[in-house]
Formats: structure tokens, C-alpha cells, sequence
């Protein structure tokens, strides 16, 4: 177990300078920031440092670019999109590297907050250089990692800041994805059930394997049920396949058994398009020259009965197409029996990325027991793979 915000103690934090780590990763379009999601997240975090007089500094990284700064990357709009949400200024450091940056923030008023410059406008941030992380290490008096996202990466302003300045901590954000995402695995409420989907099963070879022998049942949807269909000789039509994985699926087949459920039906087209004739089918009778793009009512019916019978359930990867109707439906059905699952008890657990988006465009995020902001981060970590941004953090 990591160490917390909530652990420090009383009174510690009166004055003190916060350097959180957060993830404003968010899309900006005409200087405005389009989706806000990631910042409200934050607000928890933000908020108890404020309320007991802390001095905060954020950092963050936003989008990939290249060789230094660029203007398109500036973390500016998210300064202004933050004061929204806040109510309250927030100080902009253009370069938080220099050391006026270091006395601005040393000046700042309790409880007022302060945003820097992107992380990856510096030389050396992604090559995890401890010069850089020392620098950063010199705006603050306490570290707070609150970006699971960006825990994946041992960057600079994520793993080797946590081993310069201490105490260093996981935020409120942070404690409750590696709360929820480690209960699931270490001591979920039985039945466990697992949800996975998405286009291709190279990219969820390690998380089958992963919960194989920690679940009781995995029910496989999505574009990669195709590969599988095609291993037990099925006709699979202009369907993706990974012909490479053909073999694999066979063998996870073997090793599975009855715990992996994969699609009775599917719901095909000749080409992916809206207002396109779509067949619904068994999976025995997917013709040549059409595409499997969702799951059937049947599959659905089947998935969502199962999800909301389980103790715990984890979704990660969509059931079709889901950014093309009609092939949403299955996700969306997805969506349902997990809220629906919620309600009744069960632990539920959207392990980020489509499924995320999923929920929240179906308007169900609030009814799930715990949405992952970690995209690829939340992959991983049930891949049960270490986290450096997490490992870095000291010990509870």
C-alpha cells in the first residue's frame, strides 16, 4: 500500500507548497478546452489542499510534442479552463524550471493555486532526468501524485521527482483508482466477472492471461471474438482477423474452458457505415463478403445477465463499433447491466479508454462504483504490471 494525502498529518500541510502531479492531458480546440473531464477529477485533490492552507503548484503534460515548446501544447487554456471550475485565479509559470518560478511559488497566498508550463516542454521529462525532476522538486515542499494515466511512464515529473522530494503521496484521485483496480484483483466479491472487448486481441493477450485464474468468468466481445470465432473454424467473412493469433486464441481456448464466454451471435454488414442493411446472425453463420461489427441481442441478453449476477465486474474494450450506430448497441447494453449491476450490489470497475467514454456518453458514469481515468494505465495495472509513477511512492 502507498502512502496518502489523507495520512499526513493535521495541520502539515498549513502553508506548505503542494507540487501535484495531475493529468490535464484534455483536448483543446480554437484555445479552448473541448472536454473538462480530467480537471473536475482533479478537483477533489485540489480542494483538500486549499482547505488546509496549502500552497499548490500543478504539473502536467498535454499531447506529444516534439523537440521543445509549441504553442499548441501550451497548458494556457487548461490555466484558464481550471479558474472556471475552481472560481478562484490561478497563477500561470511559463517556465518552471527557473528560479523565479521557484520564489513565485514561495509568494503565492495560502490555498491559491498555481499551474506550470507542460512538463514535456523541457528536455529531459521523458527521459526520467533526475537535473530536470530536481528542478521541478524546487517549486514544492511535498509531492502529490494524483495522475494514474501518467503513472505508467517513468518520466521525470512522475517517478524520479518521487524519490527527490518527500513526503511524496498518492492523491485522492490516485488512492481511489488503486483502491478499486487493486481490490478487483486481490480480493474481489465473488462471482468476478470480466468484460473485454475491443478490435484486436494482441492488445489484451497479457490481461486475459492476467485474470485468467482470478476470475470466474471472462465474456470476450468485440472485433477480437472474431480471431477466436476463426479458431474453432468458423466462417468469419471480411470480419478482422489476426491470422498471426489464430494459434493463441486456440491455446487460451484450451486453457480457459468453460470461463470464457465468447459471443453466440453477432451483428454484421458489408461495410461499416451508418444507415448501412445490417443482419443479425449466429456465429456459425456469418456469411463471405460480410463483417462482424457488434454482438447480437442474444450475446447481450447473456453479458448483461451475467454482469449483473457478479460480485464484481470489470469492463474493458467496447462490443462493436461503437463510434459507428448502429453498431453501439451492444456497448451501450454493456453500460446498462453495469449501472444496473451497481445498484444491486455488485462492485463495478470501467477500466478507462472506450469503455469510459462509453458509459459517459450513455450518461451512466455517476451510477458505476469506479471509472478509470488511466486509459492504458488501468491495462496495465490489472495486467498486474508495476506502475513507476505508482512504485515511486512512499511506502504506507
Amino acid at each position: 500500500m502507498k502512502r496518502t494525502l489523507e495520512s499526513l498529518e493535521k495541520g502539515s500541510l498549513e502553508g506548505r507548497r503542494a507540487l501535484v502531479r495531475v493529468d490535464f492531458n484534455v483536448p483543446i480546440k480554437d484555445g479552448a478546452v473541448t472536454d473538462d473531464t480530467r480537471i473536475r477529477a482533479a478537483l477533489p485533490t485540489i480542494k483538500y489542499l486549499r482547505e488546509r492552507g496549502a500552497r499548490l503548484v500543478l504539473l502536467s503534460h498535454l499531447g506529444r510534442p516534439k523537440g521543445g515548446p509549441d504553442a499548441k501544447y501550451s497548458l494556457q487554456p487548461v490555466a484558464r479552463a481550471l479558474e472556471k471550475a475552481l472560481g478562484a485565479p490561478v497563477t500561470f509559470l511559463s517556465d518552471p524550471t527557473s528560479s523565479e518560478a521557484a520564489t513565485i511559488t514561495k509568494r503565492l497566498p495560502r490555498g491559491s493555486v498555481a499551474l506550470a508550463e507542460n512538463t514535456r516542454f523541457f528536455p529531459g521529462e521523458e527521459k526520467n532526468d533526475a537535473a530536470l525532476a530536481g528542478q521541478f522538486a524546487a517549486l514544492g515542499d511535498l509531492y502529490v501524485n494524483d495522475a494514474f494515466g501518467s503513472a505508467r511512464r517513468a518520466h521525470a515529473s512522475t517517478e524520479a521527482i518521487a524519490r527527490i522530494l518527500k513526503p511524496s503521496v498518492s492523491g485522492l484521485l490516485m488512492e481511489r483508482e488503486l483502491r478499486y483496480l487493486g481490490e478487483a484483483l486481490r480480493n474481489p466479491k465473488r462471482p468476478f466477472v470480466a468484460v473485454l472487448g475491443g478490435a484486436k486481441i494482441s492488445g489484451k493477450i497479457d490481461l486475459i492471461e492476467a485474470l485468467l485464474p482470478k476470475v470466474d468468468e471472462i465474456l470476450l466481445g468485440g472485433a477480437m471474438a472474431c480471431t477466436f470465432f476463426k479458431a474453432m473454424g468458423l466462417e468469419t467473412g471480411t470480419s478482422l482477423v489476426e491470422a498471426d493469433k489464430v494459434d493463441l486464441a486456440r491455446e487460451l481456448m484450451a486453457k480457459a474452458g468453460d470461463k470464457l464466454v465468447l459471443p453466440r451471435g453477432a451483428i454484421i454488414a458489408q461495410q461499416l457505415a451508418p444507415n448501412v442493411e445490417t443482419r443479425t446472425v449466429r456465429r456459425d453463420a456469418i456469411p463471405p463478403g460480410w463483417a462482424v461489427y457488434d454482438i447480437d441481442p442474444e450475446t447481450e441478453r447473456q453479458f448483461a445477465s451475467k454482469v449483473e449476477r457478479a460480485g464484481t465486474a470489470v469492463w474493458n474494450g467496447p462490443m462493436g463499433v461503437f463510434e459507428t450506430p448502429p453498431f453501439d448497441h451492444g456497448t451501450m447494453a454493456i453500460a446498462r447491466a453495469m449501472a444496473d449491476a451497481t445498484k444491486r450490489g455488485t462492485v463495478t470497475v470501467i477500466g478507462g479508454g472506450d469503455s469510459a467514454a462509453a458509459v459517459a456518453q450513455a450518461g451512466l458514469a455517476d451510477r458505476i462504483t469506479h471509472v478509470s481515468t488511466g486509459g492504458g494505465a488501468s491495462l496495465e495495472f490489472l495486467e498486474g504490471k508495476e506502475l513507476p509513477g505508482v512504485a515511486a511512492l512512499d511506502e504506507a
